[in-house]
């Protein structure tokens, strides 16, 4: 692929848990601004290439253990020998294959990967590269729901009455992932033979991921996440953009059966690299949201057909 690729990928969450922290609340800093983890949405993206029939190394799954019959997650060992039909990893003592290997997964082809295991010591810096998702509206609060199981507490003997239990979720917030794909970053591996490099077959598949592979998470906390918009700038292979995240803006209607606006403040810097910006696609909900951005030569398009708003 003979460019680079930047933009702005945006998740939806109403009355839903975009990415929870280990007390199952929102995400968030110490200033108590919610964001979501590039992990929170890399997984969504695994899980559809997954079901696609794509390999995905570094992902949970799990095996029986032949001693005790018990369910366990595979190890990252496991794993891979799982995916690649290996028998035993310690036995495959040639690097070049591993690596030909760990490319030929999705994930690892976008993402990249830390491979330590069996003396394989392997570190591949991804050609996709996703910042952490900060939501935008600023009145975002968080609901706690109580929820009563069928079940009493089987622990307890002298439980009479079904258990309790908690569901954490944000009334409304806006996620805006900032990601940059730089194919360069697999150059010397190009050079050793064991892949092709970053392709724009990887860009495509990366691309239908980054459009619905939220909307289609169906999970009970990610039921009310979808992907609400997503900007892909392509420029030559020597232009460097920042963070375009930081220039989202979300404003709420106050009327609610008028649309939300999604604000896009980076026209200014597109303006001085544009001669070396090759496309700017703009991809969002027009049943729901406006887009305001004043870029050149933008081409609009409906986030769920795919195909350009008029």
């Amino acid at each position: 692929m003979n460019k680079r690729v930047y933009g702005v990928i945006g998740i939806k969450s109403i009355m839903a848990n975009w990415n929870a922290d280990f007390e199952g609340n929102p995400k968030s800093i110490s200033d108590g601004k919610i964001f979501g983890s590039d992990k929170a949405l890399k997984y969504p993206m695994k899980k559809m290439w997954q079901s696609a029939g794509e390999k995905v190394l570094y992902i949970k799954s799990f095996k029986t253990d032949e001693k005790d019959n018990k369910l366990r997650p595979r190890s990252l060992k496991e794993r891979y020998e799982y995916i690649f039909d290996v028998k035993d990893l310690k036995q495959q003592k040639n690097s070049n294959e591993v690596l030909k290997n760990l490319f030929s997964a999705i994930d690892v082809k976008n993402f990249g990967a830390t491979f330590a295991e069996s003396d394989n010591n392997i570190g591949i810096t991804g050609a996709v590269q996703i910042a952490q998702g900060f939501n935008k509206y600023d009145e975002s609060k968080t609901e706690e729901q109580q929820i009563l199981s069928p079940f009493r507490d089987g622990t307890k003997e002298d439980a009479d009455q079904s258990t309790l239990g908690t569901k954490i979720a944000s009334n409304e917030a806006h996620y805006a992932y900032h990601f940059a794909i730089n194919p360069d970053a697999y150059a010397d591996f190009v050079e050793m033979g064991v892949t092709e490099g970053y392709t724009e077959e990887d860009y495509a598949k990366f691309k239908e991921a980054a459009l619905t592979s939220a909307t289609s998470f169906n999970t009970n906390s990610k039921i009310g996440c979808e992907n609400e918009f997503a900007v892909f700038i392509e420029t030559d292979k020597n232009t460097y953009l920042p963070d375009l995240a930081q220039y989202v803006f979300f404003k709420k209607s106050e009327d609610e059966k008028a649309k939300d606006t999604i604000e896009l403040k980076f026209d200014k810097i597109l303006d001085d690299v544009k001669d070396k910006i090759q496309s700017v696609e703009i991809y969002y909900n027009p049943y729901t949201t406006i887009i305001s951005a004043d870029i050149q030569n933008v081409k609009m398009m409906n986030i769920f057909t795919q195909d350009e708003v008029k």
